[in-house]
């Protein structure tokens, strides 16, 4: 039987608990918004095929439990990810401080140059903001990756999100493959590296 997707990529979302991880996953897979979600326990995925630059692409999209107590449980699926997104709550301080730690334990955990992106989520609830949208672009631009901000509610920014992670790894994964030879998808995709600046709100 022949395979219904030309690549498929494993991204997990990490973050404190509460920062809307799962919310922003159904968002995302099935596109719909519950704010009664119980906090992940364990480890769950959803799975979205979508098409980039002519490719079909199966995302398995891993959601982790954000208590300390689960720790040992998610850092096991560190290491078979391509894509590891890094979410905090626009209206929750600590939660962006405590990214800094998400940070050391990808270094720790993950496979060395993983694609890392960086969401600052519930950006529908300006009236609550505590991180102001300066501190999340300029965290991001420290570790060279990219930065948007999103709301699971609203639905702004997840798909553009998942799919330019997706987008940096299949032009990765292109160079990769292709030593010596000029890859279209390469040339024509190389401007789309700052876009995610426009789109972010």
């Amino acid at each position: 039987m022949a395979k219904s997707y030309d690549h498929l990529f494993k991204l997990l979302l990490i973050g404190d608990s509460g920062v809307g991880k799962t919310c922003l996953i159904v968002r995302f897979s099935e596109d719909s918004f519950n704010s009664t979600y119980i906090s992940t326990i364990g480890i769950d995925f959803k799975i979205r095929t979508t098409e980039i630059e002519g490719k079909k692409i199966k995302l398995q999209v891993w959601d982790t439990a954000g208590q300390e107590r689960f720790k040992t449980i998610t850092t096991a699926y560190y290491r078979g990810a391509m894509g590891i997104i890094l979410v905090y709550d626009i209206t929750d301080e600590r939660s962006f401080e405590n990214i800094q730690n998400w940070m050391k334990s990808i270094k720790e955990n993950a496979a060395a140059g993983v694609d890392r992106m960086l969401l600052g989520n519930k950006c529908d609830m300006e009236n609550k903001r505590k991180v102001p949208k300066e501190r999340g672009e300029k965290l991001a631009k420290e570790h060279g990756i990219r930065f948007f901000e999103t709301s699971a509610k609203s639905s702004l920014n997840v798909d553009g999100a998942f799919n330019t992670l997706a987008r940096d790894i299949l032009l990765k994964i292109s160079r990769r493959t292709a030593p010596g030879m000029k890859d279209p998808v390469d040339l024509k995709s190389t401007p789309k590296k700052g876009s995610s600046k426009c789109s972010v709100v």
